[in-house]
């Protein structure tokens, strides 16, 4: 046995943390012991035979498949440090916070806060994300430190704010204040972008491949300096992940760097 398949019978009441649901864990009990697992739902610890369908999968690797609408579990593939959860629905808040290994694939949208504090694995979502993706928890004073997301959807605010290293690939749109305060990392984005875009960062790469990118901010000026190089590196790496992407390296492009208010040295790269 190398993992389970949960499969949502009710939504519950309450929101439920889910940070218990670990694959490399549970893949070590038996039917009896998973069904007594516990989730917490405010005061409550829900056993979860009372909330799922439990089935057992054979196969490598420690693995964690759920079904259902899962916008009421927050903290799901929180610290994961291996083995893979595929979410067949929804999730709620904060997915994927702190991760360290592993993969983490929705078929869905997510809540706030998707990849806060995250330092490694890979978080891949088929819909729309919340806001503060790859961005720093409430206190924090780094976000994400390592990893890679790619958000099929949109974005909503502040996506990578504080993001200290990683990459994060957003096919659709992002919403205001994108890049805020970012410190290092590649922040992608396919779609349209919201008003303050890279206000207060520092370092870093931002890179706008949609069809009408808008004007950079005030706080960017342009750069002549040749960076041919860097750009087809940067280009063919982001090229894998399609649709928009895809003609990077095909394409030249103007850099700006900023937010100048800052003394910020980060870069926006636009394609012609």
């Amino acid at each position: 046995m190398s993992g389970w398949r949960l499969t949502l019978m009710a939504p519950p009441a309450l929101r439920v943390d889910a940070a218990a649901l670990q694959p490399a864990a549970l893949a070590a009990l038996s039917q009896a012991e998973m069904s007594r697992f516990t989730l917490s739902m405010g005061r409550d610890a829900l056993p979860l035979a009372e909330l799922f369908a439990i089935e057992a999968l054979d196969g490598e690797g420690a693995r964690l498949e759920l079904e259902g609408d899962f916008s009421r579990f927050d903290r799901l593939g929180a610290g994961l440090a291996e083995g893979v959860v595929d979410v067949k629905g929804d999730v709620g808040h904060l997915a994927g916070v702190g991760m360290s290994g592993g993969r983490l694939q929705v078929f869905g949208n997510a809540g706030d806060l998707l990849a806060c504090a995250m330092a490694g694995g890979r978080i891949d979502l088929a819909g729309d994300a919340g806001d503060f993706v790859a961005s720093t928890l409430p206190g924090d004073m780094d976000g994400m430190r390592g990893g890679t997301v790619v958000i099929g959807g949109d974005a909503g605010a502040r996506l990578a704010d504080r993001m200290r290293r990683g990459t994060v690939v957003v096919h659709g749109r992002a919403g205001d204040f994108a890049a805020s305060r970012m410190v290092a990392g590649t922040l992608a984005i396919g779609g349209g972008v919201g008003g303050h875009l890279g206000y207060g960062m520092r370092r870093g790469s931002v890179l706008l491949a949609g069809p009408k990118p808008p004007a950079p901010s005030i706080g960017f000026v342009p750069v002549r300096a040749n960076a041919d190089v860097f750009w087809q590196l940067l280009a063919r790496d982001l090229a894998a992940f399609g649709g928009h992407f895809a003609s990077l390296p095909q394409r030249r492009f103007s850099r700006f760097a900023g937010d100048v208010s800052v003394q910020g040295k980060g870069e926006l790269l636009i394609p012609e």
